[in-house]
């Protein structure tokens, strides 16, 4: 098994980009094998690393269909519901908390 090159931070060659990049151009790797890797390095930690693809290779973003469009909707809309008043809550509820903060401490005096 080949090893990647490894590039330091904002030092890739011209023509690879990573997914963030591919996706901010409007593309995706497509299928692509990843072909480098660049490394950032932190303290006290291991570094950041980020794969990198060939931007010749990347192919088109697909594009968001209707029922895509209605079923991110819903979920979202599943997120900012309160499972306890089944209120929409106006924001995601919190995972931690599991329902919306009204419900979650009644005896407060948090208006929403």
């Amino acid at each position: 098994m080949a090893t990647l090159p490894v590039y330091p931070w904002r030092l890739a060659p011209d023509g690879l980009a990573t997914r963030r990049q591919l996706r901010a151009a409007g593309l995706r790797p497509g299928g692509q094998d990843v072909v480098a890797q660049v490394e950032r390095p932190r303290r006290r930690r291991g570094p950041l690393t980020a794969f990198l693809y060939r931007i010749d290779r990347a192919r088109p973003v697909r594009p968001m269909t209707a029922a895509k469009t209605a079923a991110l909707a819903r979920a979202n809309a599943a997120r900012r519901t309160c499972p306890a008043c089944r209120r929409d809550a106006g924001y995601v509820i919190p995972v931690s908390l599991g329902m919306c903060v009204p419900c979650a401490y009644p005896d407060s005096d948090q208006h929403v």
